[in-house]
């Protein structure tokens, strides 16, 4: 059973930072892209960053240079960077699996986390 867990969300005050963190388990670690997606109240979900196998990454303009995606193959975690936060990342953030980069680039995936909140104030 493919299991993740996402942790670090709260509170964070604008042009602050936070770390994301998602535990997988249940799947064969390299061979799944990985990402994450987040849904702000009345709006769709939308993809932010993704990881493919090799360690490649693809970052959503809104983001870009300002998160960082990256995993630790060996307790087979993912994480995202964020830094300088603005009040329009405040949203649940999820993270993802799939086999198919293609499917993660148009904002699918076959498994997901239960989602951690996070708050940007000024």
């Amino acid at each position: 059973e493919v299991q993740l867990v996402e942790s670090g969300g709260g509170s964070v005050q604008v042009g602050g930072s936070l770390r994301l963190s998602c535990a997988a388990s249940g799947i064969t670690y390299s061979t799944y892209v990985m990402g994450w997606f987040r849904q702000a109240p009345g709006k769709e979900r939308e993809r932010v960053a993704i990881i493919d196998t090799v360690g490649a990454t693809n970052y959503a303009g809104a983001v870009k240079g300002r998160f960082t995606i990256f995993k630790d193959n060996v307790e087979t975690t993912l994480y995202l960077q964020m830094s300088a936060v603005e009040p329009e990342d405040t949203a649940m953030y999820y993270c993802a699996v799939d086999r198919s980069y293609n499917m993660m680039i148009n904002g699918w995936a076959q498994h997901w986390g239960q989602g951690t909140q996070v708050t940007v104030s000024s």
